[in-house]
């Protein structure tokens, strides 16, 4: 059986206020230097007030606390990650997200990246497919002040059908395709940020816009590297 993480709810020792500027500091120095890719030089106000509001050392396990500041990902358990902040921050930043917008994340996680567009005024429906993730991401959640963020256990590539459709999607593990169900629960008009391609080989950051037709239109963004998108739907 694989231990669960034990997700920090303490503040950390030492300068707290130091290291959240530091890492602010470092999320707009990624984003100039991926400005080339994404043609977005800096990541709007909103966003970026977002992640200095959201504690990350809440969202990680207890032991890694003291790295929870550090521009990078780090390990969850059961062999998934919390994304870099600066990704974080840019993907939260390519769903132009209005307040009050109804927001379908696939890949709960530690349930930073739903805290993050909680700050933003979205209305989160979380989807993890590993239990114990989930209950760690909700006790996290909940004693970070985020009890509104809806959480479900189960196949993120069939996506929430019962709650589409959805403003905005975003998927923090990447397929090898888009999954059609996840365009199918998308509005019209609707973005969806999505990483894409098999682990180990090269894989992009997509913003895919749903059109009145019900096709898509892809904008490829920047190389990255995420853990796979499981599930029954992935291995087809």
């Amino acid at each position: 059986m694989a231990l669960l993480p034990i997700f920090s709810t303490t503040a950390l020792g030492g300068d707290f206020d130091a290291a959240r500027r530091q890492l602010a500091a470092d999320i707009a120095a990624d984003a100039a230097r991926a400005a080339t890719w994404t043609g977005r030089a800096a990541l709007s106000p909103r966003v970026m007030a977002a992640m200095g509001r959201v504690e990350r050392h809440r969202f990680v396990p207890a032991a890694l606390a003291s790295q929870a500041y550090l521009n990078r990902p780090l390990p969850i358990g059961e062999g998934q990650t919390i994304s870099q902040p600066f990704i974080v921050a840019l993907m939260s930043d390519l769903l132009d997200l209005s307040p009050g917008d109804k927001v379908l994340e696939v890949g709960t996680g530690s349930g930073y990246q739903a805290a993050v567009l909680a700050e933003l005024g979205a209305r989160v429906f979380s989807i993890e497919i590993l239990p114990g993730l989930s209950r760690e991401a909700d006790r996290a959640l909940r004693a970070a002040g985020y009890a509104g963020i809806m959480l479900r256990v189960g196949d993120g590539w069939a996506g929430w059908p019962e709650q589409a459709p959805f403003d905005a999607i975003i998927v923090t593990a990447a397929p090898e395709t888009i999954p059609p169900p996840l365009v199918a629960q998308l509005r019209v008009g609707g973005r969806m940020v999505i990483p894409l391609g098999p682990q180990g080989a090269a894989q992009e950051l997509l913003v895919v816009e749903k059109q009145a037709d019900g096709d898509v239109v892809r904008c490829r963004v920047l190389p990255v590297a995420f853990v796979p998108l499981t599930g029954e739907g992935a291995r087809r």
